[in-house]
């Protein structure tokens, strides 16, 4: 390989690897069996994790697919960004429905879908407007 090449596959790393690190985060943690007896702060707790956890996700996603060599506004690539969340949530619910003491429930999907989607428009407002690059629209801090 080249130095460009070395370069773009450091770069590459740097957004993507974030996502997979804590999509593995999620898989690991939904593992374990669910602690009896423990009483939550309040109800509804397990909603607000659910949405915050997937709030980072839904940051964590969109950052690295504004970096990708795509034709599509950062709108859409935020559509995307919700989708692919709303997704894995679903594969972790249904994940957790295999695990003692867990289980599947739509609730949670929803405030993954909903954490995710705040996740995504949160970064794409406080990035604020897209910018040309000399290879596609992208959202960055101080790149060119």
């Amino acid at each position: 390989m080249n130095r460009k090449a070395d370069s773009k596959l450091v770069r590459n790393l740097f957004y993507r690897l974030p996502v997979l690190l804590y999509c593995a985060l999620i898989y690991i943690q939904s593992s374990f069996p669910g602690v009896a007896g423990i009483e939550p702060p309040f109800s509804g707790f397990d909603k607000v994790l659910h949405f915050a956890g997937y709030s980072l996700l839904g940051v964590l996603t969109l950052r690295a697919l504004l970096r990708e060599d795509l034709s599509v506004s950062p709108s859409v690539l935020a559509g995307i960004a919700v989708v692919f969340c709303t997704l894995y949530g679903l594969s972790d619910e249904i994940h957790q429905s295999f695990v003692s003491g867990r289980s599947c429930e739509a609730l949670d999907l929803l405030a993954d879908a909903a954490g995710g989607a705040v996740g995504a428009y949160v970064y794409l407002t406080l990035k604020g407007p897209a910018r040309k690059t000399g290879r596609k629209t992208h959202i960055h801090e101080g790149e060119s």
